[in-house]
């Protein structure tokens, strides 16, 4: 089965942060399905399972842990399960997109709890730029920040759109290669 795992922040001061993107995107594949991600009893996360137009399924997550515990939940999973990720990126400018199978962890900590918990790192991650911060301001702030730059804000939408389809497109099928052909992308600088 395909977990895929979009990493963010719970309550609804986070909803709109450049931390949250993970958890947005997954709510996009989560409308295209017209599925709901719900929370199950005595489960730090919320979920939904989906159905390809291929047959594949897939179980859409959101890591309740908070950002940096993600891998928190992964006792819950089969260490065989084909894991997606998708997170917020610093050293990708604003809108950026990158596609690939296994690497660091770019400082991301959710990322890094992830598979320090699953006891690997070569699962597929799909990066949402989200930009450095401004000078004077601290990382917490900025990650934990929403975008007030309109042109900037319109390329992280666009970002996390094309992260969701990404996501269906794996789901039908189309390879690793084929997803960073199609999505790779720079964003703004």
């Amino acid at each position: 089965m395909i977990v895929v795992l979009g990493l963010g922040n719970p309550g609804s001061e986070y909803e709109q942060s450049r931390h949250n993107v993970g958890f947005r995107a997954v709510d996009k594949v989560a409308a295209f399905f017209q599925v709901k991600l719900r929370k199950r009893c005595f489960r730090l996360y919320r979920q939904a399972k989906v159905t390809s137009a291929s047959g594949k399924e897939a179980l859409l997550v959101q890591p309740l842990t908070y950002m940096n515990a993600s891998g928190n939940i992964m006792g819950h999973f089969s260490k065989d399960d084909d894991f997606v990720v998708i997170c917020d990126n610093m050293d990708l400018a604003a809108g950026g997109l990158r596609i690939r199978s296994g690497g660091g962890f770019s400082g991301q900590k959710g990322l890094a709890s992830i598979a320090e918990k699953l006891g690997r790192s070569d699962f597929l991650r799909i990066y949402i730029g989200i930009g450095r911060p401004q000078e004077g301001v601290d990382v917490p702030e900025h990650v934990l920040g929403t975008e007030t730059d309109a042109v900037r804000k319109e390329a992280v939408e666009s970002a996390i759109s094309d992260a969701a389809r990404a996501v269906m497109e794996y789901m039908d099928g189309k390879t690793v290669g084929q997803l960073q052909t199609e999505f790779n992308r720079k964003g703004l600088l």
